[in-house]
């Protein structure tokens, strides 16, 4: 090979990104403010921010201009260089440039300017819309190793709500942003966390939309043309996904929140393979082998449902297999009966012999249910099994019985004040829905 070449291929390997693992796994990086001060020492005086006067009036002036004129030089001017590296990013939208800034309650970006640049981009002709990815691309690369200072996540925090994330075609860009932000550390994310709750609920919400629609297509097959396969990007829903997690619990200590916890479900998540992710999450828990079961926010009801459903029927059954085989090694006639919870009420106690039935049944609550009527013949094939329930969930809710109370405005059922000392019944109005 010769020398030349030698130099080509150097340079190219120079510009990429580091090669991502195929495990997902993500070296966590350092913050600065987490560094004794004997290794922060070797380490150059953060760089001046150079100063950008340009105002919010100025620049809409520049966008109007442009539009009338067809002359978009100085709006092109203006994105080219404000893009160019997490030093001008924070030259154009932190309010004073060379100000700290250190603090969990103020970012110190103008969001005002900042709104008003990424609402205007998208209006703007592609050759700038491009050259502002460009420079993404290029802030991404030059920030890829070093210590996180808070003008560093000043930048993501900027480049995050970026309105073009919301194409398909920058979702290489936005995969590499996010990834580089999931693996910023614990403290550097309690930042993040803190300057996203003071983000205007109509934007938290698009970022909340946009992390979910991320998501939800690299999940599904994408045509080859237009996404990366699979096999090489399957990093890019566990970014996302700890991303994500950084907006829900911004959410969370919110008060009040700024959206309901049902707005970060993903319902894709409904129709995959969900015990898969389940059987990886018990076999590895919280280590780096990702699993949506490590974030249970983004699960909706019916997959949490079919999860713990899923999961008690694989412990009925291990229960069931292990009593026959004591009995077998114990040479006892086998009861297929152990294979059930057998409950046996009268109708004009219903509710009372329930209750006894299943508290004195507890290490079978697991088991498939099967219910008799006493002094009824009848084998339950699950017919005697729904009558029972819906008989029982009758008695339970009718307001004489005073367990709960009929809300008109919502129309639901809450708990009544006064009953709430027996427990008892709560629970087993928590066992029927269970095995309902």
């Amino acid at each position: 090979m010769s020398m030349h070449k030698r130099v080509l291929i150097g340079k190219q390997k120079h510009g990429e990104l580091p090669p991502i693992c195929s495990d997902v796994r993500q070296k966590q990086r350092i913050s600065i403010d987490t560094l004794p001060p004997e290794v922060k020492a070797p380490f150059p005086s953060e760089p001046v921010i150079p100063l950008r006067t340009k105002t919010i009036k100025e620049f809409q002036e520049d966008m109007d201009r442009a539009t009338t004129s067809g002359d978009w030089r100085d709006v092109r001017d203006f994105y080219l260089t404000t893009f160019d590296s997490f030093l001008e990013i924070n030259a154009a939208f932190k309010r004073e440039a060379n100000a700290p800034f250190n603090t969990i309650e103020d970012s110190g970006v103008n969001s005002t300017f900042l709104n008003a640049v990424y609402d205007a981009l998208l209006c703007t002709p592609q050759d700038i819309q491009k050259s502002v990815l460009k420079g993404i691309i290029n802030s991404l690369l030059k920030e890829w190793k070093g210590p996180r200072t808070k003008d560093d996540l000043r930048a993501y925090f900027i480049l995050v709500q970026n309105p073009q994330y919301s194409s398909t075609s920058t979702y290489v860009i936005y995969a590499h942003l996010l990834r580089q932000i999931a693996g910023l550390s614990e403290a550097d994310h309690h930042f993040l966390v803190h300057w996203f709750k003071k983000l205007s609920p109509r934007r938290f919400r698009q970022l909340v939309e946009r992390f979910l629609h991320f998501i939800s297509t690299r999940l599904l097959p994408a045509p080859p043309d237009e996404l990366p396969p699979l096999t090489r990007c399957s990093w890019w829903i566990p970014a996302a996904t700890k991303v994500l997690a950084l907006f829900n619990a911004a959410n969370s200590i919110s008060t009040p929140p700024i959206m309901s916890f049902t707005d970060f479900y993903n319902i894709t998540l409904d129709h995959i393979d969900i015990m898969e992710q389940y059987r990886t999450w018990q076999s590895h828990g919280n280590s780096n082998k990702f699993s949506f079961c490590q974030f249970p926010f983004i699960l909706s009801t019916v997959v949490k449902k079919a999860i713990i459903q899923r999961d008690s029927e694989q412990q009925m059954i291990s229960m069931a297999r292990q009593s026959l085989v004591n009995k077998v090694s114990r040479r006892q006639r086998v009861d297929m009966n152990l294979l059930f919870l057998n409950i046996k009420v009268r109708r004009a106690q219903l509710l009372s012999d329930s209750l006894d039935e299943l508290s004195r049944k507890r290490a079978d609550l697991k088991k498939k249910l099967k219910v008799t009527f006493v002094g009824e013949a009848g084998l339950d094939m699950g017919g005697l099994t729904k009558e029972w329930f819906l008989l029982l969930v009758r008695q339970i809710f009718h307001i004489d019985y005073g367990m709960f109370t009929y809300l008109k405005d919502s129309r639901c059922h809450w708990f009544s004040s006064w009953k709430c000392d027996n427990y008892s019944e709560f629970q087993l109005v928590g066992t029927v829905s269970f095995h309902s």
